[in-house]
């Protein structure tokens, strides 16, 4: 594990999706689980680091997709912890919906042979959903829930507003520096752009995205930056 700040703590070594872990004094949260042969390394580096699976207490899920969903399985029956998702990605996470992607509007013959075929996620249970505005008061002193939708239906971010820490999931990539998600896997790009806007205006002081390192640095004005360029009216 890599720390970020004061409780809070990014997995390392996932290969793909980013995972992250928050520290209270009633127990640890998981924010997202990466892909299905993820939760073995999670457990491994928290065990690492002189904690006990068992005292994961929540999995804060921001939407259904492979690599962010793809190790909840294991995870919650490793940790026995409690599952907490957006009301519209509930089906997607129990495996009862496919996995939402683009629509294909009217695509040539190869197009259709390279589109992602329809996945569904091994189903888990989800324990608790969450709508915009609530806030998880057992978490980081209380982490509010923010509807961003656009790249999932449910798509949900976290927000601390004392600690100005957000967890944006794939509402904005940063492996190669802040950029739109992959087009392919967004569902609505026009309204994902909404979501960015919605969170350039909260004044973050660290952003810990779905993929890519968290930032740290000069946080708040260079996502207002990335928001000016790809969200013009």
């Amino acid at each position: 594990m890599r720390k970020i700040a004061t409780g809070l703590y990014t997995f390392t070594g996932l290969v793909l999706g980013r995972v992250y872990l928050i520290v209270d004094p009633d127990g640890l949260t998981i924010v997202d689980t990466a892909l299905p042969w993820a939760a073995g390394t999670i457990a491994r580096q928290l065990v690492a680091a002189g904690r006990r699976p068992a005292e994961v207490k929540r999995i804060l899920v921001t939407h259904g997709h492979p690599d962010h969903a793809g190790g909840l399985p294991r995870l919650k029956a490793i940790t026995g912890a409690q599952v907490i998702v957006s009301a519209a990605e509930r089906a997607v996470i129990e495996g009862k919906a496919p996995v939402g992607h683009r629509p294909l509007e009217r695509p040539p013959t190869m197009g259709r042979l390279a589109w992602p075929p329809e996945v569904t996620l091994k189903g888990t249970p989800v324990d608790r959903v969450v709508e915009d505005g609530e806030t998880l008061a057992e978490v980081m002193g209380g982490l509010r829930v923010i509807a961003t939708p656009g790249h999932t239906p449910g798509h949900i971010s976290f927000w601390q507003p004392e600690k100005r820490v957000l967890f944006c999931g794939d509402v904005i990539a940063a492996s190669r520096g802040m950029r739109l998600p992959s087009a392919t896997w967004t569902v609505d790009m026009d309204e994902n752009r909404r979501s960015i806007k919605r969170l350039a205006e909260l004044d973050a002081a660290i952003v810990c995205f779905g993929h890519g390192r968290p930032l740290v640095q000069d946080t708040a004005q260079r996502l207002q930056n990335f928001a000016r360029r790809v969200c013009v009216e």
